[in-house]
């Protein structure tokens, strides 16, 4: 499983022309998940995702606070092209990501363990094609991986 999360002043995703998620200061995640990721790497990347500090205290440049202890807002957009492959062509290859059917299930339970946080957890459209919008704040940009234990 791959997240790339992003601290945000606002994101948006729009599906069609119409605003499906959006939030102002919080966390911008893009989730993608590995063909052999199971519920054991979705609930360690929930926790970490909830717990990472990446917001300053007041007047100070030191990250001392979580998503959780700002009350921020959180993003969750799908994202399999986390897992595309360009070492060798011009077009990548997608056979590290999870079938669709899979990579929907496991993540409606990552973006569930976010919510029983009882932060304001929004979404893109799983498998949709989508317009996202970032106001990168910082910027600060992380990759979080956890491959799937075997």
């Amino acid at each position: 499983m791959r997240v790339i999360v992003q601290r945000v002043a606002a994101s948006r995703v729009t599906v069609a022309g119409a605003v499906v998620g959006h939030i102002g200061r919080g966390l911008n995640l893009l989730v993608g998940m590995a063909a052999g990721d199971t519920s054991q790497e979705v609930i360690w990347m929930a926790r970490k995702c909830l717990d990472l500090r990446l917001f300053p205290s007041p007047g100070s440049d030191r990250w001392d606070y979580s998503i959780q202890e700002v009350g921020g807002e959180i993003l969750v957009i799908s994202q399999f092209t986390l897992y595309g492959d360009c070492r060798k062509g011009r077009r990548p290859s997608f056979d590290q990501a999870a079938p669709p059917t899979q990579a929907e299930a496991l993540y409606n339970q990552f973006v569930s363990l976010l919510k029983t946080s009882g932060l304001r957890v929004e979404t893109g459209q799983f498998g949709a094609d989508m317009q996202v919008e970032i106001l990168n704040d910082g910027p600060v940009t992380l990759l979080l991986e956890r491959p799937p234990v075997v």
